[in-house]
């Protein structure tokens, strides 16, 4: 058992002013099996180029077991299948490949194919088995199950709920749930790790996002009052700095100056408010948790700025050599309502 140890992570794309990853920290036993889960473009293929070394990052990220990706790349595919796993699995024996196939559900004669002409379950089972024999590393499994038909997804189900040490990607709720004991899922506002698979998971995010529903609620309603507080004062504030501007026959001048003084002392006064409720919002803002809402789909037609519709000059239209309108012009403003008569070929506007 080794620690890959995550501290202080920091990575964002070149050009892009978000980070994907900011000021993450955790711990990962490499004889877990851990799903990593979250929502499309959160990172997790990221994450995972990132564990290999990849990307640039600031932070540090800590192992000392040889890491894994998969899918393989495998170069010069035109061999033997058993040359590709003793190139990945220098020091696997013959028997300990059979064994592999064997808990995969696959026919030890793949070994003496083409890879190339091997089919695409066929190719997933050799790559899976030269990564789990080559020993002392930790696997980063991103996706396994695409594109396999459900024999081959069933076999791999039962293979790697006998394995350890691995990073699971997946989208497959029923595979986390037979294979994992620990979920790594990537959050709104952070990343965490929890004991257990998908289900146990789901069951205590359920009942923290109820919990941080009725918190959120409570925190926008009291932002937007806090909102509508900085307005009115701003608000208040402008018409207090007109104040002093405002002429006033009865005025004299030490009245006017009088009111200078006073709109500066109340514009000053205004602008503290105005700044603690920003404050306010601020921090009340950095409270708001994991949730996610779907926000509700806007559609705003454009005002149309031109007041006419339809021009027509010498409008000519003909079907079948006859001839329907002949030579008109008319014009269709906003607002207007038209109606169109027939009588046999003859239309009037």
């Amino acid at each position: 058992m080794s620690l890959i140890n995550v501290k202080n992570l920091n990575f964002k794309y070149p050009g892009s002013l978000n980070n994907v990853f900011q000021d993450v920290s955790f711990n990962i036993d490499t004889d877990w099996k851990l799903g990593f889960i979250g929502r499309n473009g959160k990172g997790k293929t990221t994450f995972l180029k990132l564990l290999l070394g990849e990307y640039e990052y600031t932070g540090t990220i800590l192992k000392n077991v040889e890491l894994d990706y998969f899918p393989f790349q495998v170069k010069e595919k035109n061999r033997m299948a058993i040359e590709i796993v003793n190139e990945i699995a220098h020091n696997s024996e013959d028997w300990q490949m059979i064994k592999e196939l064997n808990l995969l559900s696959a026919e030890p004669e793949i070994l003496y194919r083409n890879f190339d002409l091997l089919s695409g379950g066929e190719q997933v089972k050799i790559l899976l088995i030269s990564l789990f024999l080559k020993g002392n590393n930790f696997l980063l499994l991103d996706e396994p199950t695409n594109h396999l038909d459900i024999e081959t997804r069933n076999s791999l189900v039962e293979y790697l709920k006998k394995k350890k040490g691995f990073i699971l990607v997946s989208h497959d709720r029923v595979l986390l749930d037979k294979v994992v004991n620990h979920i790594i899922s990537i959050n709104n506002t952070n990343i965490e790790i929890v004991q257990g698979n998908f289900s146990s998971w789901q069951e205590n995010k359920n009942r923290e996002e109820h919990f941080e529903n009725m918190q959120n609620e409570k925190l926008q309603k009291d932002i937007s009052r806090l909102e509508i507080a900085s307005k009115n004062t701003a608000n208040w504030s402008r018409e207090v700095e007109k104040s002093k501007y405002k002429k006033n026959n009865s005025e004299s001048k030490i009245d006017r100056g009088y009111i200078g003084h006073k709109s500066a002392k109340m514009m000053k006064k205004s602008k503290i408010m105005e700044q603690r409720i920003e404050k306010a919002i601020d921090e009340k803002s950095s409270l708001l948790k994991n949730t996610y809402k779907n926000e509700s789909l806007k559609i705003v037609p454009l005002e149309n700025i031109k007041n006419e519709l339809i021009i027509a000059n010498r409008f000519q239209i003909k079907y079948n050599n006859k001839e329907i309108f002949k030579e008109i012009s008319f014009e269709v403003k906003n607002g207007d309502r038209i109606a169109i008569k027939r009588k046999k070929w003859n239309r009037k506007i």
